[in-house]
């Protein structure tokens, strides 16, 4: 999986943070939850547009492009 084409940089969206797939939903906020605890089944029930795969990508992106 490329997590670049999940993973999307919008100014128009969330003040140009990364984003997923282009919803108001950051790599920070999906990290945040990992952090607190979260598996992934319980990232992507929160926010049930997620899927497995964007929580990789969100991982994927913070080890390659520095971001958490």
């Amino acid at each position: 999986m490329d997590y670049r084409k999940i993973i999307t940089i919008d100014p128009k969206v969330r003040s140009g943070q990364p984003c997923v797939r282009g919803l108001p939903i950051t790599v920070t906020d999906v990290l945040g939850c990992l952090e607190s605890g979260m598996t992934a089944d319980e990232v992507t029930a929160k926010h049930m547009e997620l899927s497995r795969e964007d929580v990789i990508a969100c991982l994927q992106f913070a080890v390659n492009d520095g971001q958490h």
